[in-house]
């Protein structure tokens, strides 16, 4: 319940944020170009909260459902507006105007994306170094020539020095390369070049699993079995083990890492085990009961002891990314300006039917990437909220009446012509947008009940 929690909390501050900037965008744009703004709202619904600021007299508020927001301003297609403001009205500014209003929303979701990843990069990114742990027996990885131990240097022409940059450099690349040339480094500092076969890769990622898929495991720092803490009067402190203590076989079997130790326990409530330990150089017997204790409906062993990690473990297996303030400004337009790229390549594929549909993320996916990325730190959920940020400029940007996009559709239109379009075939396009904009959602939410539910 308390997990549930959080995810929804970490959904609706993610919404909440980024529904600001983009309403932010529209109503600052629209201030400093002239035109009167009457309510500011994120959200829709019934108002939570309403303030009147000294400005103009617009209307901030908070409403009950926090799925958007609008940025309600003055126009004489709407209300009747009196003659000393008509020229502050929306319908009654020059096309460049109007456009710079709409295109604000969206601009400003890019920029937000470019202000988090330059934060994220002048504090420095640590993630996980490329190196392969196995290969899967037929996979593409092993056909395509991987091995154990290898470090990926570079997807194409892309420098991948962390798991996260080789993934996205393996769906950005694969978008355009039906062989995908990977370099990368063995363990004794040997470059070669594998190349990889592309067909279907997008479709492998739509799970999630994109290197699992391929055949790839990450190599993995290996825990060793040694007791780090033990809790009062649980199964461990009451064999006699102590800090330190190195397991060495458990029922004759010699354990190699922690995790193994883990699922040995866990598999035997209740049952009795004959452990041989290490202890200063000595080598000892005990015997050992885990605790039977219930988890999600059944029943697992616990003896009631923590590990003891040895330090610098992680030292060989991460990567930082780090870049100084200015250096970091022209990083941080390359990731937005890539990400951009990448998510309408894929949104054009999947209208053509080469990317499986099955790619979509709706509110339940976005709210599942929200709570996991906020349990994992600061760092984390900002770049979630980078990347939803991006999605959504891209979104808007896309020419269906109703979105931003649809708005500048028609301004285009009506550039054209030369003159205003019929209010008829305006609310003709709003309906068909609006249908448009349901069947997409729709979808989206039916690939994740299906992700979801299996």
């Amino acid at each position: 319940m308390d997990s549930l929690l959080f995810t929804i909390s970490a959904f609706i501050i993610a919404l909440g944020v980024l529904i600001t900037v983009h309403e932010f965008g529209h109503f600052w744009v629209a201030r400093r170009l002239g035109v009167k703004v009457l309510r500011f709202s994120i959200g829709f619904g019934k108002p939570l909260w309403k303030r009147t600021g000294r400005v103009d007299d617009t209307e901030y508020v908070v409403a009950a459902i926090p799925l958007g927001g609008y940025v309600k301003m003055l126009d004489e297609r709407e209300a009747p507006v009196a003659s000393a403001e008509q020229h502050r009205a929306f319908n009654r500014q020059s096309l460049p105007v109007r456009s710079a209003i709409v295109v604000a929303g969206p601009l400003f979701n890019f920029l937000f994306a470019i202000l988090a990843f330059w934060l994220i990069f002048v504090s420095g990114d640590t993630g996980l170094k490329p190196l392969i742990g196995e290969v899967a027996e037929g996979s593409l990885a092993q056909q395509a020539g991987f091995v154990s131990g290898e470090e990926i240097i570079a997807v194409g022409e892309r420098q991948t020095p962390t798991w996260e940059s080789g993934v996205y450099a393996l769906l950005s690349e694969s978008l355009d390369q039906s062989d995908l040339p990977i370099r990368v480094r063995d363990a004794e500092g040997r470059e070669t070049i594998h190349w990889l076969r592309t067909e279907g890769i997008q479709d492998m990622a739509e799970d999630g699993q994109l290197l699992q898929n391929l055949g790839l495991t990450p190599k993995r720092p290996v825990l060793p079995p040694v007791i780090g803490g033990l809790l009062p009067g649980e199964p461990a402190e009451l064999a006699g083990l102590q800090t330190g203590d190195r397991l060495l076989r458990v029922d004759g079997k010699p354990l190699q890492s922690w995790p193994e130790w883990v699922d040995y326990v866990r598999e035997r409530p209740g049952q009795s085990m004959q452990i041989e330990i290490d202890r200063g150089g000595e080598s000892l017997k005990l015997v050992l009961t885990p605790k039977a204790i219930d988890s999600q409906g059944k029943q697992i062993g616990r003896i009631g002891a923590s590990v003891q990690v040895p330090p610098n473990l992680m030292q060989e297996y991460q990567a930082e990314i780090r870049y100084g303030p200015m250096a970091a400004v022209g990083q941080s337009l390359h990731k937005t300006w890539d990400l951009s790229l990448l998510m309408l390549k894929m949104l054009g594929k999947m209208l053509v039917g080469e990317v499986s549909v099955k790619n979509l993320s709706g509110p339940i996916s976005i709210a599942d990437s929200a709570g996991k990325s906020a349990s994992y730190g600061f760092t984390y959920f900002l770049k979630f909220l980078a990347v939803v940020s991006i999605s959504l400029g891209v979104l808007n940007l896309l020419p269906i009446p109703v979105l931003d996009g649809g708005h500048l559709f028609f301004f285009l239109i009506e550039a054209v012509k030369g003159s205003p379009l019929s209010e008829k075939f305006m609310e003709q396009g709003q309906k068909i947008g609006m249908l448009i904009l349901l069947a997409i959602m729709g979808l989206a939410f039916y690939v994740d009940l299906n992700r979801f539910l299996g």
